[in-house]
């Protein structure tokens, strides 16, 4: 640390005194300036010894000196030298008593030790603190580079947080404890994770200082990585601010993190155009080739039951890459083996049934989906993000799969959904399904000539043929069901026959005017 007027007085060749203050020598000393202004505020940074020999002052005036005292106390003056022998034999007494009042250091420098003196000894006392946090900064860079390339993010961060004296944690790219040091760290870090949030919403290189809960340290973030999103985030926890050496330990451990951050960019970029191969490979019913590309890369992915996930997005920002960091972190936290293929505006992944990753696309579409109903309850955007899963299946049913996740996608647009699974489609009913456009102007288009019948008041075919057709063709019970006889149901069901040209003899005519008559009942 910088030189402490305690210091200063100790040293041999100054022979300074104290006359005042002597219970606060401990602060340290910026630098020494000589001005002998009335006012020498304005020029003042903080943390200056002030040496004046009084020439434009009236010392001996009790009032001007406390004026005077109190405004360099204000600036952050650490302390004041008072050459005697010079404007003054000794140090008056009004000056005196204003700095014992304010509590500022007032040093005695006799005549035969000018002030240059003193300037040259706080000049090399600064150097000396600098450089000898310059020399402990390179040493621990070293020390950090060792443990990075023997013990990995783990060593390093065990390494940081011993020469901070604190605690140190990394975050993934979706903002989750990847490794803390040392291990009781973990709770502190978790608590700070809505704070990397945060940051990582800034453009890399990003940094604040947040303040633990309870007050426990000061914490500072710094997001890793070189691309317009952080890739990751590193965070520092010290019971004080950090000083030169612990700064270039820190500045140290965020070149090593994000060269790692980087060179793992590149292998991820690698895997995904591997990925992308033994995808392709599978679509095309090739599982055997698929396997021999992927190698050990994806582990028993390709041997146990697996979704493929097809997600598309048109949005502004990037929805598409957000998802696969959530899945991708997903998978490592559990020891997932993932493939995900980025295809321009598409993304498709490929996990294994009832893991991790395709949990954490749920959640995460889930949260969209809440975003979404709020925004349009708002009238706000709607987020484009839509996401379609297919059911279990195996390699050799990989294509099967993948038509699957494209029909709940399109399943998923239709209804104005974020995720569907294919297992749902289903599970429900079809009718919903008939909310699509064509199927609506289909529907209006075959029926409209039995509504403008039914306009003209002659006849209620649109109500006979929904109640035949609703029986299952009995007249009776339909007949009875519209409260006329049977034999004016035959007519109008014949009518009905004249006017669209159809047979209901034929099991088709009927499914289509089923269809068409659910279809314009769900409006």
């Amino acid at each position: 640390m910088p030189p402490t007027l305690a210091k200063l007085v100790h040293h041999s060749t100054l022979k300074l005194t104290v006359r005042a203050g002597g219970d606060r020598l401990d602060v340290p000393v910026r630098w020494a300036h000589v001005s002998e202004l009335a006012d020498p505020v304005p020029y003042m940074e903080g943390g200056e010894l002030l040496l004046i020999t009084a020439l434009k002052l009236d010392a001996e005036d009790p009032e001007a000196m406390r004026r005077y005292v109190k405004r360099l106390v204000g600036a952050g003056v650490v302390g004041l030298g008072f050459a005697v022998g010079v404007n003054y034999d000794e140090i008056p007494q009004a000056l005196v008593d204003a700095a014992e009042e304010a509590g500022l250091p007032l040093l005695e420098v006799p005549r035969r030790t000018p002030f240059l003196a003193v300037s040259k000894v706080v000049s090399a006392e600064i150097a000396a603190d600098q450089y000898q946090a310059v020399t402990a900064g390179f040493a621990a860079q070293r020390e950090l580079t060792k443990h990075a390339l023997t013990d990995g993010p783990e060593g390093l961060l065990g390494a940081l947080a011993s020469q901070v004296d604190g605690w140190a944690a990394l975050y993934d790219a979706s903002g989750a404890v990847v490794a803390t040091a040392p291990e009781w760290a973990g709770r502190r870090a978790a608590r700070i994770i809505a704070d990397v949030e945060r940051l990582r919403e800034r453009p890399a290189p990003a940094s604040s200082v947040v303040a633990a809960p309870d007050n426990e340290d000061r914490v500072e973030l710094h997001s890793l990585g070189t691309g317009r999103r952080p890739r990751a985030a590193l965070a520092v926890g010290t019971a004080a601010a950090l000083g030169t050496a612990e700064r270039y330990a820190v500045h140290s451990a965020i070149a090593l993190l994000t060269l790692t951050t980087e060179r793992s960019r590149s292998l991820h970029a690698a895997e995904q155009r591997i990925g992308a191969a033994v995808l392709r490979m599978l679509l095309a019913g090739e599982p055997d080739h698929a396997r021999a590309v992927a190698g050990h890369l994806y582990g028993g992915l390709l041997d146990a039951p697996f979704r493929l996930i097809v997600a598309v997005s048109g949005a502004n920002g990037d929805p598409l890459g957000a998802l696969a960091e959530v899945v991708e972190s997903a998978a490592v936290r559990a020891g997932e083996a993932v493939l995900v293929v980025p295809e321009g505006e598409r993304l498709v992944v490929l996990a294994v049934d009832g893991g991790a990753a395709v949990g954490a696309c749920g959640e995460y579409a889930a949260g969209l989906e809440a975003a979404r109903a709020g925004e349009q309850a708002a009238g706000g955007d709607e987020d484009e993000l839509i996401v379609g899963v297919s059911a279990p299946v195996g390699p050799v049913a990989a294509g099967a799969a993948y038509k699957q996740a494209e029909q709940a996608l399109s399943v998923a647009r239709r209804r104005g959904r974020v995720y569907v699974e294919h297992e749902q489609l289903a599970a429900g009913s079809v009718v919903p399904l008939l909310a699509d456009d064509a199927v609506k102007a289909f529907a209006d288009g075959l029926l409209r000539p039995l509504y403008e019948h039914d306009a003209t008041g002659r006849g209620d075919l649109v109500a006979s043929l929904r109640a035949w057709l609703s029986r299952h063709g009995q007249w009776d019970a339909a007949a009875a069901d519209l409260g006329v006889h049977r034999h004016t149901l035959r007519y109008r069901m014949r009518r009905v026959e004249e006017i669209l040209g159809r047979s209901l003899d034929d099991p088709d005519a009927r499914m289509e005017l089923w269809l068409a008559l659910k279809a314009t009942s769900a409006e």
